[in-house]
Order: C-alpha cells, then structure tokens, then sequence
C-alpha cells in the first residue's frame, strides 16, 4: 500500500508554534535577568497577584493567573517555604484560607520588578512603539476570545476586552 506524500508544512508559519518558540523565549530572558533572584515567572506573577489582592484564596490565584489548582498548590508551598507568602485562616470561613505576602515577599517583589520590567523590554526590543501597542493589544484580543479553550482559562483576562 503506497501513502500519499503529504504537502510540506513550514512549521515557522504556524501560529501555535510560533508562540510556543516566544513563550520560550520569553521564560528564558526572563530567568537570564532573574537568576540571581531565583524567581521563576510564575512566582513572580503569584507575589504581583498578592500584592494587588491581598488576602486571595488559592483558588482565586490560581483562576487569576490562569494555572490549574495542583500548579498553583506547588507555587504557594514554595513561596511559602521561602517565607515569601503566608496562609492565614479566613475569619468568614474557617475552611478557606487567606493568602498575604510577607515582608521578605513584599521586599522579593520589589527587587523583582525592575528586572521583570527590564525582560519586558528586552522581550519587545525588536519592535517600535506603535508596534509594540498593535502586538500587544492582538495578543489580548487572542487571549480573551480564546480564554475559555485554555484547560486553566484566567478570570482576568476574561474581565479584559481589548
């Protein structure tokens, strides 16, 4: 039995692709900029969280950052082995816990800003300003109409319309 040859796909063109190769890209100026912090992107997306909403349950982290709920079990205990974050017992439900940076996170995320912000920049160097703004509002548009196929869709960018 003879197989058709199948026509040549150039992977480079293929969106999803392309955005895995950024995403690795991306992760890794972010670890070249934050090795000395040891802080993994996602840390630093959970310490930003908790900085803007302190007081958190895990789930709601968990649904803001768009991670599964095991993921972000794992995140929590590190940083709160770090003593960066932690757990305190809600007082509306003794079943829920609260989660609060600690002053060595609040002191983590401020030496982790600049250098999240310079890998930012480093990230979209390549692009001119306007660019930058049409990138990044695409993005947000790809990301909130496609929110609900993600297996951890975020409540965030759902929330943000483009």
């Amino acid at each position: 039995m003879k197989h058709q040859a199948l026509p040549p796909i150039d992977i480079d063109r293929q969106p999803g692709h392309a955005i895995r190769r950024l995403h690795q890209i991306s992760v890794g100026v972010f670890l070249q900029e934050a090795g000395d912090l040891g802080l993994t992107p996602v840390q630093y997306a959970t310490l930003q969280t908790l900085a803007n909403q302190p007081g958190i349950d895990q789930r709601t982290l968990a649904r803001n950052i768009a991670l599964d709920a095991s993921t972000t079990g794992g995140v929590v205990d590190r940083l709160e082995t770090r003593g960066w974050l932690e757990r305190r017992t809600s007082p509306d439900d003794r079943r829920a816990r609260q989660l609060f940076l600690t002053l060595s996170g609040q002191q983590a995320l401020t030496d982790a800003v600049p250098v999240m912000l310079r890998a930012q920049e480093q990230i979209l160097a390549p692009l001119s300003e306007p660019e930058r703004d049409e990138f990044m509002r695409m993005l947000g548009v790809l990301i909130t109409q496609n929110n609900e196929l993600s297996r951890a869709p975020s409540e965030s960018s759902a929330e943000r319309r483009p």
